[in-house]
């Protein structure tokens, strides 16, 4: 089986995680290359439905190995939270995932200065989910981020201890220093490192070694190409590229090994949050699209707005991404 990559072509929202989990048995690993917890992947396994923020959706499946790449940023709370209701439904989660030990830490203090600066006067807002995922992307490419490695490394006290006094000129800046207790958050990541410890390694070298043996990588893109930094609705945009390019830089996997591209898209359009939408239908049929395709945000539940197939948009991103496949879900 190729290696094969499966992303959005519009702005989310297009059936990923249902087309990933009827394609992950056929690989030996599914791996998440960007984004953090604020998208939902929802699968059915019979009657029981799961909705996945972080996971891979591989790791459903019996023998698949999950990888959290080095393009995710993660929040250890959100993290074991997953684990636990995987756990609970008895999916063996801490025998098949594996977490890139480059990969960055979300903070609670990257959630609340997300809030706050979201919520400014004269700011237009973007429409962002709040869950700290662009202030911990703004940590990393300013070089001051902390990452998996830090975190369960023995002198992850001293390097939170300086990224705190960074965000301690925040707080007093918006004047939240309140609602900031940053010896309180370093016990309870202490805590948190523990229970992650065990499952952080090298992602990169071991997803190149398994493509080495033969063994075949299922790449699984979270928001969709018009959401990504670069080529998306800039500045409503999410903090990660969304687009094929991100599986190698999300996992450190060469482009001369990813053997196919496949794009998912609605046989409609919706989207989340603010930003330009050409084809949306703001009558009772952009109502009745909605309620009949229940869009809402899986993770936020917020309504999602609808409209009608865009070609052009299509032919965008097919071009960004050099789709092999198209695939279009709710044409019923």
């Amino acid at each position: 089986m190729s290696n094969l990559i499966v992303l959005g072509a519009q702005w989310g929202d297009e059936g990923k995680g249902k087309i990933v989990d009827l394609f992950s048995e056929r690989f030996d690993a599914v791996a998440r290359y960007q984004g953090g917890h604020n998208a939902g992947h929802t699968v059915y396994i019979g009657d029981q439905k799961f909705i996945l923020k972080l996971i891979p959706s591989g790791v459903l499946r019996p023998n698949v190995l999950a990888v959290i790449g080095n393009g995710v940023v993660v929040d250890p709370a959100a993290l074991i939270e997953e684990m636990e209701g995987l756990e609970a439904a008895g999916i063996p989660v801490r025998s098949q995932l594996k977490i890139s030990n480059r990969a960055h830490v979300i903070f609670p203090f990257h959630r609340t200065i997300e809030k706050i600066s979201e919520g400014r006067e004269n700011r237009i807002p973007i429409g962002t989910t709040s869950r700290g995922i662009g202030p911990c992307y703004e940590d990393k490419i300013a070089r001051r981020g902390i990452r998996i490695a830090d975190l369960v490394d023995v002198d992850f006290r001293e390097l939170y201890c300086a990224l705190a006094e960074d965000k301690q000129l925040i707080a007093n800046a918006f004047q939240i220093a309140d609602r900031v207790d940053f010896q309180e958050i370093l016990e309870q990541y202490q805590r948190f490192a523990e229970q992650i410890r065990p499952l952080a390694c090298d992602t990169s070298h071991l997803l190149n070694s398994m493509i080495r043996e033969g063994k075949s990588i299922l790449f699984e893109g979270a928001q969709g190409t018009m959401l990504d930094i670069d080529f998306g609705t800039y500045p409503f945009v999410t903090s990660s590229s969304a687009a094929a390019g991100g599986a190698c830089t999300g996992t450190g996997v060469p482009p001369t090994k990813i053997d196919g591209i496949i794009g998912v898209s609605k046989a409609y359009i919706t989207r989340v949050g603010a930003g330009a939408f050409p084809s949306e239908d703001l009558t009772e049929m952009g109502e009745h699209i909605r309620r009949v395709g229940n869009e809402y945000g899986s993770v936020t539940g917020r309504p999602r707005r609808c409209g009608w197939f865009d070609v052009p948009l299509l032919r965008y991103t097919a071009e960004v991404n050099g789709f092999d496949s198209l695939i279009i879900t709710k044409l019923d």
